[in-house]
């Protein structure tokens, strides 16, 4: 029975790297449309020229 456990912890650890490895190559890009579109909005404020006075 013990060399069953110790047989066990290797199989664990190859599942649990194998969860950890599928997780960490996942495709992250849905959120970047988004935030490049906020960017974009953000520089055309930032281009358009200050009407009024002219703060120093």
């Amino acid at each position: 029975m013990a060399a069953l456990a110790w047989l066990l912890i290797p199989l664990f650890a190859a599942v649990g790297a194998a969860i950890w490895g599928s997780w960490a190559a996942r495709n992250r890009t849905t959120g970047d449309v988004a935030e490049l579109a906020g960017y974009e909005k953000f520089r055309e404020a930032m281009q358009k020229s200050h009407s009024g006075s002219d703060a120093v």
